[in-house]
Protein backbone atom coordinates (compact mmCIF):
# COMPACT_ATOMS: atom_id res chain seq x y z
CA UNK A 1 0.00 0.00 0.00
CA UNK A 2 1.27 3.45 -0.85
CA UNK A 3 0.54 6.06 1.85
CA UNK A 4 -0.53 9.39 0.41
CA UNK A 5 1.72 12.30 1.30
CA UNK A 6 0.39 15.15 3.38
CA UNK A 7 0.84 17.47 0.42
CA UNK A 8 -1.19 15.26 -1.88
CA UNK A 9 -3.88 14.63 0.69
CA UNK A 10 -4.10 18.31 1.59
CA UNK A 11 -5.70 18.97 -1.77
CA UNK A 12 -8.59 16.79 -0.64
CA UNK A 13 -9.22 18.56 2.67
CA UNK A 14 -11.75 21.06 1.33
CA UNK A 15 -13.54 18.32 -0.56
CA UNK A 16 -13.95 16.34 2.64
CA UNK A 17 -15.93 19.21 4.08
CA UNK A 18 -18.35 18.96 1.19
CA UNK A 19 -18.57 15.21 1.61
CA UNK A 20 -19.60 15.67 5.21
CA UNK A 21 -22.54 17.77 4.09
CA UNK A 22 -23.57 15.58 1.16
CA UNK A 23 -27.33 15.14 0.65
CA UNK A 24 -29.01 12.70 2.98
CA UNK A 25 -29.59 9.11 2.00
CA UNK A 26 -32.98 7.75 1.04
CA UNK A 27 -31.91 4.72 3.06
CA UNK A 28 -32.97 4.70 6.70
CA UNK A 29 -30.63 4.10 9.62
CA UNK A 30 -31.91 0.55 9.85
CA UNK A 31 -30.91 -0.42 6.31
CA UNK A 32 -28.31 -3.14 6.62
CA UNK A 33 -26.09 -5.14 4.34
CA UNK A 34 -26.72 -8.73 5.48
CA UNK A 35 -23.71 -10.13 7.34
CA UNK A 36 -24.99 -13.68 7.79
CA UNK A 37 -25.28 -14.75 4.16
CA UNK A 38 -21.78 -16.09 3.54
CA UNK A 39 -21.40 -18.86 1.01
CA UNK A 40 -19.74 -22.20 1.71
CA UNK A 41 -16.29 -20.63 1.33
CA UNK A 42 -16.99 -17.97 3.96
CA UNK A 43 -17.33 -15.15 1.43
CA UNK A 44 -20.06 -12.53 1.78
CA UNK A 45 -21.42 -11.06 -1.43
CA UNK A 46 -22.07 -7.38 -0.76
CA UNK A 47 -23.19 -6.60 -4.30
CA UNK A 48 -22.72 -7.91 -7.82
CA UNK A 49 -24.87 -5.15 -9.35
CA UNK A 50 -27.81 -7.40 -10.04
CA UNK A 51 -31.33 -7.25 -8.68
CA UNK A 52 -30.51 -10.12 -6.33
CA UNK A 53 -28.04 -8.10 -4.24
CA UNK A 54 -28.14 -4.86 -2.29
CA UNK A 55 -28.56 -1.56 -4.12
CA UNK A 56 -26.00 0.65 -2.35
CA UNK A 57 -27.22 3.88 -3.98
CA UNK A 58 -23.98 5.30 -5.39
CA UNK A 59 -23.33 8.97 -6.07
CA UNK A 60 -20.48 10.97 -7.64
CA UNK A 61 -18.01 13.25 -5.84
CA UNK A 62 -15.35 14.87 -8.06
CA UNK A 63 -12.73 17.50 -7.38
CA UNK A 64 -14.95 20.25 -8.76
CA UNK A 65 -16.17 20.73 -5.17
CA UNK A 66 -12.79 22.40 -4.57
CA UNK A 67 -12.37 24.05 -7.94
CA UNK A 68 -10.76 21.08 -9.69
CA UNK A 69 -11.23 20.09 -13.31
CA UNK A 70 -11.50 16.31 -13.22
CA UNK A 71 -14.56 14.62 -14.66
CA UNK A 72 -15.98 11.30 -13.69
CA UNK A 73 -19.14 9.32 -13.22
CA UNK A 74 -20.57 5.85 -13.30
CA UNK A 75 -23.09 3.70 -15.10
CA UNK A 76 -24.57 0.48 -13.79
CA UNK A 77 -25.38 -2.22 -16.30
CA UNK A 78 -26.67 -5.66 -15.33
CA UNK A 79 -23.78 -7.26 -13.46
CA UNK A 80 -21.23 -4.43 -13.69
CA UNK A 81 -20.58 -0.87 -12.54
CA UNK A 82 -18.49 1.24 -14.94
CA UNK A 83 -16.54 4.08 -13.30
CA UNK A 84 -15.03 6.35 -15.97
CA UNK A 85 -13.90 9.88 -16.73
CA UNK A 86 -10.74 11.94 -16.90
CA UNK A 87 -8.48 13.30 -14.15
CA UNK A 88 -6.79 16.69 -14.24
CA UNK A 89 -4.07 17.36 -11.67
CA UNK A 90 -4.36 21.12 -12.20
CA UNK A 91 -6.71 21.19 -9.24
CA UNK A 92 -7.74 18.37 -6.94
CA UNK A 93 -6.85 15.61 -9.38
CA UNK A 94 -9.42 13.07 -8.24
CA UNK A 95 -12.74 11.54 -9.12
CA UNK A 96 -14.79 9.31 -6.86
CA UNK A 97 -18.04 7.51 -6.31
CA UNK A 98 -19.47 6.72 -2.90
CA UNK A 99 -22.44 4.92 -1.40
CA UNK A 100 -25.11 6.44 0.73
CA UNK A 101 -24.95 5.40 4.40
CA UNK A 102 -25.86 1.86 5.41
CA UNK A 103 -24.92 -0.60 8.15
CA UNK A 104 -22.63 -3.62 7.88
CA UNK A 105 -20.83 -5.71 10.49
CA UNK A 106 -17.88 -7.27 8.65
CA UNK A 107 -15.94 -8.32 11.75
CA UNK A 108 -16.15 -12.00 10.73
CA UNK A 109 -14.09 -11.29 7.59
CA UNK A 110 -10.49 -10.39 6.76
CA UNK A 111 -10.95 -7.83 4.02
CA UNK A 112 -12.68 -6.58 0.89
CA UNK A 113 -12.51 -8.51 -2.40
CA UNK A 114 -13.12 -6.75 -5.70
CA UNK A 115 -13.45 -8.21 -9.19
CA UNK A 116 -12.31 -5.48 -11.58
CA UNK A 117 -11.16 -4.78 -15.11
CA UNK A 118 -9.01 -1.67 -15.14
CA UNK A 119 -6.66 0.35 -17.25
CA UNK A 120 -3.33 -0.08 -15.48
CA UNK A 121 -3.86 2.89 -13.16
CA UNK A 122 -3.91 2.89 -9.37
CA UNK A 123 -7.26 3.23 -7.59
CA UNK A 124 -8.23 3.69 -3.96
CA UNK A 125 -10.93 1.86 -2.03
CA UNK A 126 -12.56 3.66 0.86
CA UNK A 127 -14.37 2.43 3.94
CA UNK A 128 -16.11 4.69 6.41
CA UNK A 129 -17.47 4.17 9.90
CA UNK A 130 -18.84 6.57 12.50
CA UNK A 131 -15.31 7.28 13.75
CA UNK A 132 -14.50 10.96 14.10
CA UNK A 133 -11.48 13.16 14.47
CA UNK A 134 -12.60 16.36 16.13
CA UNK A 135 -15.76 17.25 14.17
CA UNK A 136 -14.81 15.36 11.00
CA UNK A 137 -15.60 11.80 10.06
CA UNK A 138 -12.57 9.62 9.47
CA UNK A 139 -12.14 7.84 6.13
CA UNK A 140 -10.09 4.66 5.72
CA UNK A 141 -8.18 4.28 2.45
CA UNK A 142 -6.24 1.50 0.73
CA UNK A 143 -4.74 1.60 -2.77
CA UNK A 144 -4.87 -1.18 -5.33
CA UNK A 145 -3.32 -1.62 -8.75
CA UNK A 146 -5.06 -2.70 -11.94
CA UNK A 147 -3.92 -4.51 -15.07
CA UNK A 148 -4.78 -2.84 -18.35
CA UNK A 149 -7.72 -4.59 -20.00
CA UNK A 150 -7.71 -7.70 -17.82
CA UNK A 151 -10.18 -8.94 -15.23
CA UNK A 152 -8.44 -9.48 -11.91
CA UNK A 153 -9.47 -10.27 -8.35
CA UNK A 154 -8.18 -7.78 -5.78
CA UNK A 155 -8.03 -8.72 -2.10
CA UNK A 156 -7.61 -5.75 0.25
CA UNK A 157 -7.06 -6.81 3.88
CA UNK A 158 -8.72 -4.61 6.46
CA UNK A 159 -5.25 -4.21 8.00
CA UNK A 160 -4.17 -2.25 4.88
CA UNK A 161 -6.68 0.55 5.40
CA UNK A 162 -5.25 3.67 7.00
CA UNK A 163 -7.25 6.47 8.65
CA UNK A 164 -7.12 9.97 7.20
CA UNK A 165 -9.06 13.18 7.52
CA UNK A 166 -8.68 16.78 6.40
CA UNK A 167 -5.69 15.89 4.25
CA UNK A 168 -3.66 14.11 6.92
CA UNK A 169 -2.94 10.49 7.66
CA UNK A 170 -3.83 9.75 11.27
CA UNK A 171 -2.27 7.36 13.80
CA UNK A 172 -5.78 6.14 14.63
CA UNK A 173 -8.44 5.16 15.36
CA UNK A 174 -8.15 1.69 13.90
CA UNK A 175 -10.84 0.57 11.50
CA UNK A 176 -13.84 -0.82 13.37
CA UNK A 177 -15.15 -3.51 11.05
CA UNK A 178 -18.31 -3.93 13.12
CA UNK A 179 -19.38 -0.44 12.07
CA UNK A 180 -18.96 -0.11 8.28
CA UNK A 181 -21.30 2.58 7.01
CA UNK A 182 -20.08 3.64 3.55
CA UNK A 183 -17.98 2.39 0.64
CA UNK A 184 -16.12 4.48 -1.88
CA UNK A 185 -13.99 4.17 -5.01
CA UNK A 186 -11.43 6.85 -5.91
CA UNK A 187 -8.93 7.50 -8.62
CA UNK A 188 -6.29 9.77 -7.10
CA UNK A 189 -2.96 8.67 -8.55
CA UNK A 190 -1.54 12.11 -9.44
CA UNK A 191 -1.88 11.45 -13.17
CA UNK A 192 -3.76 13.25 -15.92
CA UNK A 193 -5.94 11.51 -18.46
CA UNK A 194 -8.81 9.19 -19.12
CA UNK A 195 -9.65 6.32 -16.78
CA UNK A 196 -12.09 3.44 -16.77
CA UNK A 197 -12.64 0.76 -14.18
CA UNK A 198 -15.26 -1.97 -14.49
CA UNK A 199 -16.38 -3.34 -11.14
CA UNK A 200 -18.02 -6.75 -11.30
CA UNK A 201 -18.54 -7.48 -7.62
CA UNK A 202 -17.76 -6.42 -4.05
CA UNK A 203 -17.35 -9.13 -1.41
CA UNK A 204 -16.06 -9.53 2.11
CA UNK A 205 -13.71 -12.50 2.44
Amino acid sequence: MRPHSNVALASLSLALGFLLSAPGSPLSASDTVPSDHSDSTGVLMITDFTADTTDLDWYVQNDNVMGGRSKGGFNIEPGVLIFAGSTNTNGGGFSSIRTRPFKADLSSYKGIRLRVKGDGRRYTWQLQTNARYQRFRVSYWADFETTDGEWITVNIPFADFFPQVRGFKLPGPELDTTDISELGLYIYDKKDGAFELRLDSIEAY
